[in-house]
């Protein structure tokens, strides 16, 4: 069980699609999770320096200002937020397999139940 200090109901979506990152909000706080979102990776590393550690990152890799890749590079810095899970949501899987560091890769289209399964596994 993990024992880092962190809320264990709250999930960070990192997309920059709105009508996606409106969908998993919505999705997620219908199952009762709260859902801190962000259209990019510095939007995402301003909102976790100021709230709690989430239970999962949600993360695509495709976005402007910061992508997933650099994003992940900052939170690996971060000793508060290095070992916080991640979940790529991408369309590109191939891409998917040069990024370090995440524990699940989603595919666009989001299948609703696979995303709910993971977010079980690391926000039970």
């Amino acid at each position: 069980m993990d024992t880092a200090p962190g809320s264990h109901r709250t999930i960070l979506v990192v997309e920059d699609d709105p009508a996606i990152r409106s969908f998993l909000k919505l999705a997620l706080e219908f199952e009762g999770y709260a859902v801190l979102a962000a259209s990019h990776g510095r939007e995402a590393l301003e909102l976790l320096a100021r709230t709690e550690r989430p239970c999962l990152i949600l993360l695509d890799l495709m976005m402007p200002v910061m992508n997933g890749w650099e994003f992940a590079e900052a939170l690996r810095q971060d000793a508060r937020l290095a070992d916080t899970p991640v979940a790529l949501v991408t369309a590109y899987v191939e891409d998917a397999k040069t990024f370090r560091g995440a524990q699940e890769v989603l595919r666009k289209p989001i299948d609703l139940d696979r995303l709910l399964g993971v977010v079980k596994r690391f926000c039970a």
